[in-house]
């Protein structure tokens, strides 16, 4: 009798014909869930990222101050094998301890601006009456070549000691949409669509055509060979530091920028200096919002006198060549040399706190392990979170992660590491909550992210796309085949006001959006721990060279 209902209880585990064995465990996502509404503490990780340590520039003190509370956070939650593992070097550290400018001619007004990335200070207070040099780019790379040298032959010899204004008045209509939206079912329903098929393209130097859209920039760039984007990076590092080495060679005394885009008081900056060593240091630059802007520009087209005065305050951290990645681990049991890991950019720019990019994701990352950790759940599986640096510079510090501990994109030597990786997800679209996964063309894992998005359908996750998503760290680990994904993210605010602003503050974060997201982040992190086989993998891409080859063509697979 006994072995019969031994026998009937080993026969009612089995899953049932049709019955997906990758069904979510309920009772694990009740105590959850549970957690994550009753207790969470998302917003004060927010809070001690953002407020406290916020900006995180890769290489400044204030990203190592952030990379040292959440070292301390984890150790006095009792994780394992906490640390901050180097990967340098990154070049020059940069941060800002004074900021002020204002009109002070025809009338009294302050400036909301921002000092620009690796520039340095003005030594002191610098007033004048600005001049109007504009650089009039066509952001094309041979048309931009073409304006910097039309710029340096009309200005040689005649900016020494000027304050210049680099752009034309950018015109301001009024804005026809909404600043913050959310996916409406239909936008769901067109991502979960499979793209049309294509076939292979065809990426040729001479007749790249890349988008402007940002969203859709990013795609193109995550189905291009890997020498697309360091052909793209290269191009503008060189521009810059020839227009940068020409202005300081002058003896420009302060350069003011419009911001590259946004209005109202919000500033989507352009570019400053750069971090390598070697590059040219260039003069003092800042960027205005563009209601200000363009009232010093109006001033100085109707012959006004406009005088401003502008003080700042930076320095340069040499020493701060080798950048960090935290890491830290909730061992597992009965396969714990296997590992699931988590993670997101702790990096930042400088203009804001780095709230919604990418302070959030890490805060939500840093909570699902907090939940697991509280709940003591069983996990056979090791989890690792992984916070990354020099993301904002190319996915630096989880390129030089997944090098040393997986493999080489560009060779595809992989380590003995690479076969022990069940899988990575990653968040980094900012506060808007959880809709989905971006299957990043591994159909192989619908029906299990199916099974693990379900329980979560009363919070709007729901969506399933095979497309795949650029611009974040979870294509550091796709590139060498393993399972990486990003999680789809309402758009809120990103692009129309927070993304690389001076407005990406904690005030832009939504508390709701980040405990929903914690939670099915801590779900899918658990019962990728549990799931008796690792996720699969798709077939191994070809090696990825990151330097054009040298006939200038290459295709590849959307």
């Amino acid at each position: 009798m006994r072995s019969l209902i031994l026998a009937l209880l080993l026969l009612a585990a089995l899953p049932l014909p049709g019955q997906n064995p990758d069904r979510a465990d309920l009772a694990v996502v009740h105590r959850i869930r549970q957690e994550a509404w009753e207790h969470s503490q998302v917003m004060d990780h927010l809070f001690y990222l953002t407020d406290v340590n916020g900006p995180r520039l890769t290489g400044s003190p204030g990203f190592q101050r952030a990379a040292d509370w959440v070292t301390k956070r984890l150790q006095e939650w009792g994780l394992s094998n906490v640390a901050q593992e180097k990967w340098g070097p990154f070049g020059r550290g940069w941060s800002v301890s004074r900021f002020s400018a204002n009109l002070v001619e025809p009338g009294y007004a302050p400036l909301i601006g921002v000092p620009l990335e690796w520039t340095p200070s003005t030594n002191g207070p610098v007033a004048g009456e600005p001049i109007l040099t504009p650089l009039r780019r066509e952001n094309d790379a041979r048309k931009d070549d073409a304006a910097i040298d039309k710029f340096i032959a009309d200005n040689k010899a005649k900016l020494k000691g000027k304050i210049i204004l680099l752009s034309d008045r950018r015109d301001l209509p009024p804005q026809a949409a909404a600043a913050s939206r959310r996916f409406t079912a239909e936008e769901l329903t067109r991502q979960a669509r499979a793209p049309q098929p294509r076939l292979p393209a065809v990426f040729d130097w001479e007749k790249l055509e890349i988008p402007e859209d940002a969203r859709q920039r990013r795609e193109y760039l995550a189905n291009a060979p890997e020498w697309v984007s360091e052909e793209l990076r290269e191009q503008r590092r060189r521009r810059t530091n020839r227009l940068n080495q020409f202005l300081t060679q002058e003896g420009v005394a302060l350069v003011i920028r419009d911001a590259a885009a946004g209005d109202g008081g919000t500033i989507f900056p352009p570019g400053g200096g750069s971090r390598y060593v070697d590059d040219p240091v260039p003069p003092p630059m800042i960027a205005l919002t563009t209601e200000h802007y363009n009232r010093i520009v109006r001033l100085i087209e109707k012959k006004i006198p406009a005088r401003v005065e502008v003080e700042v305050r930076t320095r340069f951290h040499q020493d701060s060549t080798d950048a960090v990645n935290v890491i830290a681990e909730i061992p597992g049991g009965s396969k714990r040399d296997e590992i699931v890991m988590l993670g997101g950019h702790l990096d930042s720019w400088t203009y804001g706190t780095g709230a919604t990019d990418n302070a959030d994701g890490c805060a939500a990352m840093i909570e699902a392990l907090r939940i697991l950790k509280t709940l003591k759940l069983p996990l056979d599986r090791t989890v690792r979170l992984a916070l990354w640096s020099g993301e904002e510079q190319g996915l630096l510090g989880s390129k030089a992660y997944v090098k040393k501990h997986f493999g080489d994109p560009e060779t595809m030597t992989l380590g003995p590491e690479h076969s022990k990786l069940a899988g990575y997800f990653n968040l980094d679209n900012g506060t808007g909550k959880i809709r989905g996964v971006y299957l990043q063309g591994n159909d192989m894992v619908r029906p299990i992210f199916s099974a693990w998005l379900a329980p979560f359908q009363d919070l709007e996750a729901t969506t399933l796309s095979i497309r795949n998503t650029g611009g974040t760290d979870h294509l550091s680990f796709d590139a060498v085949g393993l399972p990486g994904f990003q999680f789809i993210q309402d758009p809120v605010e990103y692009g129309s006001r927070t993304h690389h602003s001076n407005m990406d503050l904690y005030d832009r974060i939504q508390s709701d959006d980040l405990v929903q997201a914690s939670a099915i982040i801590a779900s899918f992190v658990y019962h990728a721990a549990n799931r008796p086989e690792m996720l699969p993998r798709k077939p191994l891409p070809e090696p990825r060279p990151t330097k054009r080859p040298s006939g200038k063509t290459s295709s590849a697979r959307p």
